[in-house]
């Protein structure tokens, strides 16, 4: 019987480039949230291109409303009570980090809370817990969903 192969992204970068494993443990809040920007910023972008062909500026503006650091603070709290202890450690520690640059636009708690949303994507992301991090962003999107009065998000329930 043969086995089925689960293909790992993350796996083929590290073979490919010859990168060691590093402890997740050992990053800081900020390079947590560094990569968790970008997985989110994936996750949001593969969405926005699933609702068909557009202009890429019609794309951009779509996948700024969610990527926004506003977006992020209420999808936060409505994921925050279906956080594990470890998970709700690590947000606590990317809201609570000192962030270098200030936040445009957004007001200093939603940045923060934005903040912990990405640092809790990239840890999820570094520990290979991608289930997880699709089932947090889906629970948020669809509380955005309910807030804007409309499925926004394309997903379903």
């Amino acid at each position: 019987m043969e086995k089925s192969i689960v293909f790992e992204l993350d796996d083929c970068i590290r073979e490919m480039l010859e990168l060691k494993e590093v402890d997740v443990n050992s990053y800081s809040p900020l390079v947590l949230a560094y990569i968790g920007d970008c997985i989110y910023d994936l996750i949001i972008k593969t969405m926005v291109i699933s609702g068909g062909n557009k202009q890429v500026h019609k794309l951009h503006e779509e996948t700024s409303t969610y990527v926004q650091a506003s977006a992020q603070s209420l999808m936060m709290r409505a994921i925050q009570p279906c956080l594990s202890e470890e998970e709700h450690a690590v947000y606590r520690r990317g809201r609570n980090s000192r962030t270098v640059s200030p936040a445009k636009n957004q007001s200093i708690t939603d940045y923060r809370r934005a903040t912990g949303f990405e640092a809790l994507i990239g840890y999820l992301y570094l520990k290979k817990e991608y289930h997880r991090i699709l089932e947090l962003v889906k629970t948020g999107l669809q509380n955005l969903s309910h807030d804007n009065q409309g499925d926004v998000t394309g997903l379903q329930p």
